[in-house]
């Protein structure tokens, strides 16, 4: 071993001769020898530490670029979650005011069509009174006209008896006299004839122009109806459009929703009642309680799609700011580094995160389950499940009924992991589906 430093020696004399570092003091001198070996190894730890400081101050330098980026990226990606949840809380309390006032509508067109039946059997009864009016009036012409003829009968008679009694005596004059009287009272009671028909013919036209001026205020009533049924209509659609969209994107038929929340529901509520008309003939059927009851149908839908939604795992598991790193479908798994199905979405942040539930339900499962770690399973309704898996703390019990929102446990990286994430799926009938469609869903209605 000796020769073999004295020969590396002697090869390294060539470019590193041997040197001599002289040290003295007061009294005497000494020297220390550097060998080429010496040297070299002295050459080979100074370039070694600048190297090293050169690359740790390089990877500091890349770090502290990567780490602004990513901190850029986080302020960015919550500066869009903020205005993303702005926007909806907007949606949200706009749908609230236009169902309100479409609610508010609805009262005042039922007002106005009680109103308008009001009216309307007021006109009716009016119009039965002008006819009894006139068939009084053509009675009573009928007996003046009776009661004169009975009069000239009457007067006929009368002088053909008194001729027969006074035979021959009574003269010309008398008889003109009579004749002049009976004509007086015909004149004065064809008179009073007179004034009563024209007084039953001026009631007579104005209860006829009454009635015109009522059919007119009646059309004019339908008008009305008729604007105020389709501006409720427009509005209800407007509110059914987007949340039958919200249900067909999650996959769900808005038919069952409906059937299945009517099949539920203890009661309906007596203002959504639809309008029963009355055999008895006390409201007849007509197009405007036609067109009543089918506003009254969507709004009844409109509760309907609104108990649904409820039901929904539609709201986003983790409330405070996460990070998407692994969505659903084909991936090459981090572990075991083949390609195959990933049947969830994972985020992640830091660990502890409050998880929270997606929507009302009982808690199926709450423990340990390979691969999986500790997991909250939840059972929902319409045959749904989720699944929140890699949690560092559980915070519910199997057989708990938990509400949307609600905290049921910490992310963490338990079971087959490779960080603190959020392991999160939907299931149908026990089959995974894309989570997104739901977690989307939720978007367009919170």
């Amino acid at each position: 071993m000796r020769r073999q430093l004295v020969r590396l020696n002697q090869r390294l004399e060539r470019r590193l001769p041997e040197q001599r570092l002289f040290l003295r003091s007061d009294n005497t001198t000494r020297f220390v020898r550097l060998r080429p070996m010496t040297q070299l190894l002295g050459i080979a730890t100074v370039t070694g530490f600048f190297a090293w400081g050169v690359l740790a101050t390089s990877i500091l330098l890349m770090d502290s670029v990567g780490s602004g980026t990513l901190r850029e990226q986080a302020q960015r990606e919550q500066a869009t979650y903020e205005q993303r949840l702005n926007q909806m809380a907007q949606e949200r309390d706009r749908h609230a005011q236009s169902a309100e006032a479409a609610q508010s509508r609805f009262g005042e067109a039922m007002a106005r069509i009680a109103d308008m039946q009001l009216q309307l059997l007021a006109s009716e009864q009016r119009r039965m009174e002008l006819e009894k009016g006139i068939d009084t009036v053509q009675a009573t012409v009928s007996r003046v006209v009776r009661e004169r003829d009975d009069a000239r009968k009457q007067m006929a008679e009368a002088q053909r008896t008194l001729e027969a009694e006074t035979g021959t005596a009574r003269t010309a004059a008398d008889r003109e006299r009579d004749v002049q009287d009976m004509l007086d009272y015909l004149l004065v009671a064809m008179d009073g004839v007179g004034q009563d028909l024209h007084t039953q013919g001026v009631a007579a036209e104005q209860n006829q122009n009454q009635a015109q001026m009522l059919a007119l205020e009646n059309e004019l009533l339908k008008d009305r109806n008729h604007v105020i049924f389709s501006q409720l209509e427009e509005a209800l659609d407007s509110v059914i459009g987007p949340l039958e969209r919200v249900f067909r994107s999650a996959n769900i038929s808005p038919d069952q929703i409906r059937r299945l929340v009517r099949q539920g529901a203890s009661s309906q509520s007596a203002s959504l009642r639809p309008i029963s008309v009355s055999t008895s003939g006390a409201m007849a059927a007509s197009p405007d309680i036609s067109r009543a009851n089918s506003v009254l149908e969507k709004l009844n839908t409109v509760q309907a799609y609104r108990r649904g939604l409820d039901r929904l795992p539609i709201a986003h598991p983790v409330a405070s700011r996460v990070r998407l790193t692994s969505n659903y479908g084909m991936r090459r798994h981090p572990v075991s580094g083949r390609t195959k199905m990933h049947t969830g979405i994972d985020w992640a942040a830091a660990r502890g995160t409050p998880i929270l539930s997606t929507a009302d339900g009982v808690v199926k499962k709450a423990g340990r389950m390979s691969g999986y770690g500790n997991i909250v399973i939840i059972q929902h309704d319409f045959g749904l499940e989720t699944y929140y898996a890699h949690l560092n703390s559980i915070d519910v019990r199997e057989g708990q009924r938990v509400s949307r929102g609600q905290k049921i446990g910490g992310m963490g990286t338990t079971g087959v992991s490779t960080g603190v994430h959020l392991h999160y799926e939907v299931r149908v009938n026990g089959q995974p589906v894309n989570p997104n469609t739901y977690v989307r869903a939720g978007q367009n209605v919170f």
